[in-house]
């Protein structure tokens, strides 16, 4: 491992890579913004007022064009070949930003904070005077947004403990309550009841700190995009809460979010209500026709978990899949987990158990002396970068 560090610039939040990979940009507590080359280890530069409050995450638009937002309520746009001033501020939540996201298909900005809302921005019409934008979605308690690679669906989590997809996604239309169809609420399944069904009532809120703050498919089967019988709307609105292991009565708060490169599956980190129980969890995506119009079977099953470390209590911890989705990377304690669906690193599509299975340890790395709070694979190098709540960037590599 390579030690990155510079001035003391607090805790790091968020790690993202440009997507060619020349570029490693660090999102740290204290307003900064650390750039630096993750080949050489040099740093590059440091967006020492990037904002007025906590940066909390960063998205590459494309190979020079990236966003950061942060808790004073703003999001900013940054051009690597100008980075002496930021080419835009946008102005439109009225309370922390911990999200961004970007639709490739309609080139359109969309973000979510703990004001419950997901905004759109049309970056690509920005003035002097601001950017173009519009609420689409808002539901209480948010705390991850993201879309699926084809950008065909958002899905949402909640410190509450729901999960919540948008199918067939159409980011043209705002979506305000009752302007939806709401799929019912339903428990995710594992192979063993999947033809099992309810709605699920109420979950306890999360901890305060939160609050702040059947056979194996094919890779065809999941990879094709969702087409439901009769052919729902657009923006199909899907309620769940995941099943995680030994939860089932006590709630969970969903504090990270991600997808498999692919769009075979999402992975999530959930730490229970009471705050002593860590887990992160992977849900295979079921495609197809619903069992019924009116009651839709659940579209996630389980098949994969393990009990992560219980430290560092009420931060969130991002973990990542690496770029071709047979390993995960998650904070564990001072350092991070190598994690694959079996001992081999296999295609998940080759593993897929009948029932939930562990994930298995492919290995273990410890360089930090704090708690870790993000790690990131590159997108081009066999690198992974972590980020710890002292501020420390840690590179490794495998020796060969």
């Amino acid at each position: 491992s390579v030690s990155l560090s510079t001035r003391t610039h607090g805790a790091v939040f968020n790690l993202e890579y440009s997507p060619d990979g020349s570029v490693l940009t660090v999102a740290c507590e204290q307003t900064e913004v650390l750039l630096f080359d993750p080949i050489s280890s040099k740093h590059i530069k440091t967006l020492s007022e990037a904002h007025e409050d906590c940066v909390n995450n960063i998205r590459f638009l494309d190979n020079r064009l990236f966003a950061t937002c942060s808790d004073d309520t703003t999001i900013a746009l940054w051009d690597l070949r100008k980075l002496n001033t930021k080419v835009c501020t946008l102005h439109g939540h009225t309370s922390w930003v911990k999200n961004i996201e970007y639709d490739t298909n309609t080139r359109l900005l969309v973000t979510s904070g703990f004001d419950g809302n997901v905004i759109i921005w049309d970056t690509n019409r920005c003035t002097e005077e601001g950017c173009p934008h519009k609420k689409f979605f808002h539901t209480r308690f948010l705390m991850r947004m993201r879309l699926t690679p084809d950008c065909s669906k958002m899905l949402i989590s909640t410190s509450s403990g729901y999960l919540l997809i948008l199918h067939d996604l159409d980011l043209n239309k705002s979506l305000e309550v009752g302007s939806y169809p709401i799929l019912r609420a339903r428990r995710t399944t594992s192979s063993s009841d999947i033809t099992s069904s309810g709605s699920s009532g109420p979950r306890a809120v999360g901890s305060p700190c939160h609050q702040n703050n059947s056979g194996t498919p094919s890779e065809k089967t999941l990879s094709r995009p969702s087409q439901r019988e009769g052919g729902s709307p657009r923006n199909s609105l899907e309620v769940l809460t995941p099943e995680v292991p030994g939860e089932r009565d006590r709630g969970n708060c969903i504090t990270s979010l991600q997808l498999h490169p692919k769009g075979w599956a999402t992975l999530l980190r959930c730490s229970s209500n009471t705050d002593d129980q860590e887990w992160t969890c992977v849900y295979e995506f079921q495609e197809g026709a619903p069992v019924r119009p009116v009651s839709p079977r659940c579209s996630l099953r389980l098949t994969h978990c393990i009990e992560e470390a219980n430290v560092g209590r009420g931060y969130i911890k991002e973990l990542c899949f690496s770029p071709d989705g047979r390993m995960i990377s998650s904070p564990h304690g001072f350092g991070i987990r190598l994690l694959g669906f079996d001992a081999h690193c296999s295609e998940l599509v080759d593993c897929l158990p009948r029932e939930a299975s562990p994930l298995r340890e492919i290995r273990s790395l410890y360089s930090h002396n704090d708690v870790v709070l993000t790690t990131k694979f590159s997108p081009t190098h066999c690198q992974i970068a972590s980020g710890c709540l002292s501020g420390r960037v840690s590179l490794y590599q495998p020796k060969f």
